[in-house]
């Protein structure tokens, strides 16, 4: 009979660790996708947004206030932009931090079963050999 390997808790713990991290990091993509998507919508509003053709002073003086709000909410999106990116990139770290832990384990859990699987190996050959040896010396006490 095998023995269950040693770390097998702290390896479902770690994998449960690495799945959470995962979660996190796409839902940090996920936000950085919708700031990045925010910020070229409010660029191509103000790219779009015109001065008038007429000489309205109102009108002209209403253009530039809306011109400078889309302009100040344009580095306002821009500056979420730059938090998102940080986010997703430390998230990123968590998760490769997190999974390098996760392969270790993997790793120490395959040598564990290698060395099983090679001492069921020796154990079985060991019995072979016994049965093979009761044999032989099963014929030769017939042979005399």
């Amino acid at each position: 009979m095998t023995r269950a390997f040693p770390l097998a808790g702290l390896l479902r713990l770690r994998a449960l660790a690495e799945d959470q991290a995962a979660s996190e990091l796409a839902l940090a993509r996920r936000e950085q996708a919708s700031a990045e998507r925010r910020a070229r919508e409010t660029a191509e509003r103000l790219s779009g947004s015109t001065m008038p053709a007429v000489g309205d002073r109102l009108a002209w003086h209403a253009a530039v206030a809306g011109r400078a709000a889309l302009g100040a909410l344009l580095v306002e999106r821009r500056t979420e932009v730059v938090h998102a990116e940080a986010a997703t990139d430390d998230r990123e770290q968590t998760w490769t931090d997190a999974r390098q832990r996760v392969r270790a384990l993997e790793r120490l859990e395959e040598r564990h079963d290698d060395a099983e699987r090679a001492e069921e190996a020796r154990a079985e050959q060991k019995v072979l050999d016994e049965v093979a040896g009761r044999r032989a010396a099963q014929d030769r006490g017939s042979d005399a």
